[in-house]
């Protein structure tokens, strides 16, 4: 494979400065969404007593999960030595640390009294997941940009292939960190499951991966770099194996549920009786996020299209709000199982579906995430030399020559005839 150099978006003309106004004016929105519900309080929102992780929750677990999916790439290359995503790696971590950054903010903002994040960080219960989480993500944001440095530093590419190794490490546990946050909740019907953290490191691939693959085919479309048929090939090849896991992990989820009957309520609720999150499942997460992508990216006349992985990456993210929707509104919507095997009725809502509608407030704060991801994003591509001048299949394919030569050959032969 040639070498391929690293160079930063030139990004001086109005089109760029245009995109951070627009995206600094969605932050602007979401700190404005943020303020009136701190003064306010959360009855301004869709949130009860019953369900008290929102919206919000649904961006910032997305984003979260999809930063460790992020560092695929990187990942790839310095694990597995696979050359070909090596001028991906310095990227791949951006967008990850971006991810990750945007999906605490939502989470923060969203504490109620994010002024006292400083009891969080200094008064630890170590029985409790989230304390466990503080680690894992400061660890994350550590780790990930020593990775960066390595990279980029010439002195330290020796050792970045170990850094790479160590943040692969840490990127599988931050995942599992965050899939365990759910399968420690024994109460919850929905939740009480080990394959939980498995079950969640496997989205993380698929959303990370989609959200990268929409961040590339947006850079060189933009600025004109060339994109080649064998890298867009290998990105919607890796991203269908994603899917088909994560379709896998979803069906042995419920079949595991099913076959325990103390979970036959709640896959009743979420498979046929749930109303909006049944119709959530069905087309959001499984139409939408599963079979769409897998037939765009299993069908050999688009696999290789930069517009069948483009809509494939998209539907995989609308897909993959769809599931954390169904997962943490839908697993607090149905009613806890106080008494099994009674009826249970109070004042109190027990026993009953538990309503949510979100607010508009609760949305702003979502978005808000996602500006501030490709705010960071669109900063760093501009100011590190992050991007890879070129992904020609000349530089990236080792049968580029073989290739050409055989169709010179065929050209030739089809001129005689």
């Amino acid at each position: 494979m040639k070498r391929i150099n690293l160079d930063h978006v030139a990004a001086s003309g109005s089109k760029y400065y245009l995109f951070l106004g627009w995206l600094g004016l969605v932050v602007l929105a979401g700190l404005a969404c943020v303020l009136y519900m701190e003064h306010n309080g959360h009855w301004v929102t869709g949130m009860n007593n019953q369900i008290v992780w929102g919206t919000p929750h649904v961006f910032a677990v997305f984003l979260i999960v999809a930063a460790s999916g992020a560092l695929n790439v990187a990942s790839i290359s310095s694990v597995f030595g696979k050359k070909m995503y090596k001028p991906l790696a310095p990227l791949s971590t951006v967008v990850s640390v971006a991810l990750l950054a945007g999906g605490l903010a939502v989470l923060v903002l969203d504490l109620g009294r994010p002024d006292r994040l400083t009891v969080a960080m200094t008064s630890y219960n170590f029985k409790s997941i989230f304390s466990w989480n503080i680690y894992l993500y400061t660890g994350f944001f550590v780790i990930v940009l020593a990775y960066l440095w390595v990279m980029l530093e010439r002195r330290m590419n020796p050792i970045s292939s170990k850094v790479g190794q160590f943040a692969f490490v840490w990127r599988l546990a931050l995942t599992t960190g965050t899939g365990s946050i759910f399968g420690f909740i024994v109460a919850r019907q929905a939740y009480d499951a080990a394959i939980m953290a498995p079950m969640f490191i496997i989205f993380s691939f698929a959303y990370g991966l989609a959200f990268f693959n929409l961040v590339v085919l947006a850079i060189y479309n933009w600025t004109g770099r060339e994109l080649g048929c064998y890298v867009t090939q290998r990105m919607g090849d890796l991203l269908r194996i994603f899917i088909a896991g994560s379709f896998y992990f979803v069906t042995v989820y419920h079949l595991t549920n099913l076959y325990a009957t103390e979970h036959h309520g709640w896959e009743r609720f979420v498979l046929m009786e749930g109303g909006v999150y049944t119709s959530l499942f069905w087309i959001g997460q499984v139409g939408i996020g599963y079979v769409l992508p897998m037939v765009l990216l299993f069908n050999p006349g688009t696999r290789s299209s930069c517009n069948a992985i483009s809509i494939a990456s998209i539907l995989v993210l609308i897909g993959g709000m769809a599931q954390m929707y169904v997962t943490i509104i839908g697993g607090q919507a149905f009613p806890l199982i106080l008494f099994p095997g009674m009826e249970v009725s109070s004042s109190f809502f027990d026993g009953r579906v538990n309503s949510y509608v979100p607010s508009g407030w609760e949305v702003g704060l979502g978005v808000l995430g996602f500006a501030v991801t490709m705010l960071i994003i669109a900063v760093a591509a501009k100011a590190l030399r992050i991007v890879p001048d070129s992904l020609s299949d000349k530089y990236l394919d080792p049968d580029y020559e073989k290739t050409q030569a055989q169709l010179a050959a065929e050209a030739a032969l089809a001129e005689e005839i």
